[in-house]
C-alpha cells in the first residue's frame, strides 16, 4: 500500500497539468468550504449568541424576580469580557430596562421584547425571555459584531491564516465560556442559598401554624378543666340535689367537649381509630339531640328534621356525629346572643343534581353572624379561624371537609354577613341495607351469686383504679394485670376469669392486640374487648373480630360492650 501511494505521489509531481488541476480544484473546494463555513459560521454564530442570551436570562432570572437591579447589572457586567458582545440589556416584566451597557453601534432598544435573530451588517442581534416555571419575569438583549465580505476575504487568502482565525476565534469563545460558566457557577451558589432562605422560611411557618395550634387547644383545655375542676368544688361544698345535679351536668359537658376536642386532634393526625359501617342516618342524626343539647348554650335551639325515607350510607358513625357537632359549635360560636340551628337531611337523586350517583345531603343552618365573602374559600384551612387568639383551633370544618372526602363525598359551605350560614355534606348512597339495632342487654347484678370475673390489663393506675370501679359497680369481680405479661400469667395460674379487658397500648414487648393473640392460642373461646384513645392498631384489632371500645367511655357504654362480648353479639366498634 506504501509504494503504491508513493508511486502515484510520483506522477502527480511529475504531471503540470495535474498538478495545476490538482491547485485549481483545491482552490474551488478551498472556496466552496470557506463559503460553506461562512454560512455555517453565521448560523453557529446566531446559535451561540442565541445561548448566550438564554444563559444570561437564566442568570438574570432571581434577580428580576426579586427586583434586585445591583446584582442584574453584575450578570450583565459578566459579558463586558467577551470582545464581539457590543450591547446587552436585560429588561423587566413590563418591558423597561432593569440594567445593560453599550460599547459600540446604535443605542440599546428602549423596550424590550423577544424578537427573532437579526443580521445588520457587522451585527447580530438576539433576545430571550427571562421566565421562572411559567411566569414571564422579562426578557435579555445580546447585540454582537461580525465579520465584513471583505474580511472574510482576506481570511480566506490561506489557509494559516483560516487556522490564525479559527484559533482565535476558540480562544474567544473559550474565554467567553469560561466567563459564563463562572457566571453560572455563582447563580448556582446563589439559588442553593435561596433554597435555604426558602426552607427556613417554611419551617418558621410550620412553626407559628403549630403554635397557633397548640395555643388553641391549650386555651380550651383550660377552660375545660376549669369547669370540672370547679364544678367539683362547688359539689363538696353544697349539699343541695338541683345544684349538684346542675353542676355535675356541667362537669359532664366539659368531659365531652374534651373527648370532642381530642377527636379532632386525632382526625387531623390521621390516628383515629376509622371503621366505615352502614347506618341508619335517621335514626342517628334523631340520637345526637341529647349530645347537641349538652354541647350548645341554652340560648341556641336545635331542630332535627331529617326526611322519614332517608337512604343508607356507609360511613364512621362516631366521625359523623363528629363532623355535626363541630358544625354546630361553630355556629353556637357565631350566634353570641342566641340563635337557631337547624339540621336538615334529605335524599338528592343522581337524576335530580345531574350527580354521578344518588347522594344523602346534610345541612346544619345556622342564624349567626356569618362570614366575609373573601374568608369563605379558607373556612376548611387546618388551623384557620375566624375566631380570636386563644379562642378555636381552627380544626373544626378542617375534620368536617376531610370526613366528607374520606367517605366519598363532598362538603360545600354557604354564608353572608348577618345572615347566617350553611354547611352541606353530601355522602354517597350506599346500596347496602343498614343492619338492624342491637338490642342492649342489661346488666345483672350477681353479687348474690358467683359475680363475672374480669382481668383488667391497665399499667395507669389512675384509670386502673376509676375503671374497676366501674366494674365494681356493675357487679364484676376485677382483678388488674398492669402489662401483657403480668396478664399472661394471672391467665396461667387461674382458669376462672369470664372476660379480659385491656388497653391496646402498654409497656413491654406486647400491646393489647399481642395479648389478645396469645389469649387465643392459650385460652380460646375467652373473650376478650380491647379500648384505645389513640392507636394505630385500632383498625386491625377491629378486621380480626376482636370487641373495641374507644376511649373516653361512660359506664353505660362499658356495660353494654362487655355484656355483648359475654352474650357472643356480633362485632361493633362503639364510640361514646
Amino acid at each position: 500500500m506504501a509504494a503504491l501511494l508513493d508511486r502515484i505521489s510520483r506522477k502527480i509531481t511529475l504531471s503540470p497539468t495535474v498538478a495545476i488541476g490538482v491547485a485549481a480544484a483545491l482552490l474551488i473546494l478551498s472556496l466552496a468550504l470557506g463559503i460553506y463555513n461562512a454560512r455555517a459560521g453565521r448560523a453557529e454564530g446566531a446559535r451561540q449568541a442565541q445561548v448566550q442570551a438564554d444563559i444570561l436570562a437564566a442568570s438574570v432570572a432571581g434577580a428580576l424576580a426579586f427586583e434586585d437591579r445591583t446584582a442584574t447589572q453584575e450578570y450583565v457586567n459578566a459579558l463586558r469580557a467577551n470582545p464581539a458582545v457590543e450591547a446587552a440589556g436585560a429588561y423587566d416584566g413590563s418591558g423597561q430596562l432593569a440594567a445593560g451597557f453599550q460599547r459600540a453601534g446604535p443605542p440599546l432598544p428602549s423596550l424590550g421584547g423577544v424578537r427573532s435573530p437579526v443580521f445588520d451588517q457587522q451585527r447580530l442581534s438576539v433576545t430571550a425571555p427571562v421566565t421562572q416555571g411559567t411566569t414571564r419575569l422579562g426578557s435579555v438583549f445580546l447585540r454582537l459584531s461580525t465579520e465584513t465580505w471583505a474580511r472574510r476575504a482576506i481570511r480566506y487568502v490561506g489557509i494559516a491564516a483560516v487556522i490564525v482565525m479559527a484559533s482565535l476565534l476558540v480562544a474567544v469563545l473559550g474565554a467567553s465560556h469560561a466567563r459564563l460558566r463562572e457566571a453560572h457557577g455563582k447563580l448556582q451558589r446563589e439559588i442553593k442559598e435561596r433554597q435555604k432562605v426558602e426552607d427556613a422560611l417554611r419551617q418558621s411557618q410550620k412553626m407559628e401554624a403549630m403554635g397557633q395550634l397548640t395555643g388553641g387547644v391549650a386555651h380550651d383545655f383550660n377552660n375545660l378543666l376549669m369547669v370540672a375542676s370547679s364544678g367539683l368544688d362547688l359539689m363538696d361544698r353544697t349539699s343541695d340535689p338541683v345544684r349538684r345535679d346542675r353542676l355535675k351536668q356541667g362537669i359532664r359537658q366539659a368531659i365531652d367537649r374534651g373527648a370532642s376536642l381530642t377527636q379532632q386532634l386525632l382526625a387531623f393526625a390521621r390516628r383515629a381509630p376509622v371503621r366505615p359501617e352502614v347506618i341508619n342516618l335517621h335514626t342517628r342524626l334523631t340520637g345526637m339531640r341529647d349530645l347537641l343539647d349538652r354541647s350548645l348554650r341554652e340560648d341556641v335551639t336545635v331542630d332535627i328534621q331529617p326526611a322519614p325515607d332517608l337512604w343508607p350510607v356507609e360511613v364512621d358513625p362516631s366521625a359523623l356525629e363528629l363532623a355535626i357537632l363541630n358544625t354546630a359549635i361553630n355556629a353556637r360560636d357565631a350566634m353570641p346572643s342566641g340563635g337557631a340551628i337547624t339540621i336538615k337531611a334529605v335524599n338528592i337523586p343522581a337524576e335530580a343534581s345531574r350527580a354521578a350517583a344518588d347522594v344523602v345531603c346534610i345541612c346544619i343552618i345556622d342564624t349567626g353572624v356569618g362570614v366575609a365573602p373573601d374568608l369563605v374559600e379558607r373556612v376548611f384551612e387546618p388551623f384557620f379561624t375566624t375566631k380570636g387568639v386563644g379562642q378555636g383551633t381552627g380544626l373544626g370544618l378542617s375534620q368536617v371537609y376531610g370526613f366528607a372526602r374520606s367517605s366519598g363525598g363532598e362538603v360545600e359551605f354557604q354564608s353572608e354577613l348577618g345572615k347566617g350560614s350553611t354547611v352541606c355534606i353530601r355522602i354517597p348512597r350506599s346500596l347496602k341495607t343498614a343492619p338492624a339495632d342491637v338490642p342492649v342487654h342489661a346488666v345483672v347484678d350477681q353479687r348474690g351469686a358467683r359475680r363475672r370475673r374480669v382481668l383488667l390489663v391497665e399499667d395507669d393506675d389512675n384509670v386502673a383504679q376509676l375503671v374497676g370501679e366501674m366494674l365494681e359497680e356493675l357487679g364484676y369481680g376485677a382483678t388488674r394485670a398492669s402489662d401483657a405479661a403480668s396478664a399472661l400469667e394471672i391467665l396461667r395460674r387461674e382458669s376462672s376469669f369470664d372476660l379480659v379487658f385491656s388497653d391496646m397500648v402498654m409497656p413491654g414487648e406486647m400491646n393489647g392486640l399481642d395479648l389478645a393473640d396469645e389469649i387465643a392460642i392459650r385460652r380460646p373461646g375467652l373473650p376478650i374487648v380491647l379500648t384505645t384513645g389513640y392507636s394505630a392498631t385500632a383498625t386491625a384489632a377491629a378486621a380480626k373480630g376482636i370487641r373495641l371500645l374507644v376511649k373516653p367511655y361512660r359506664i353505660d357504654a362499658l356495660a353494654t360492650e362487655l355484656q355483648a362480648a359475654l352474650v357472643g353479639e356480633p362485632l361493633g366498634m362503639r364510640s361514646h
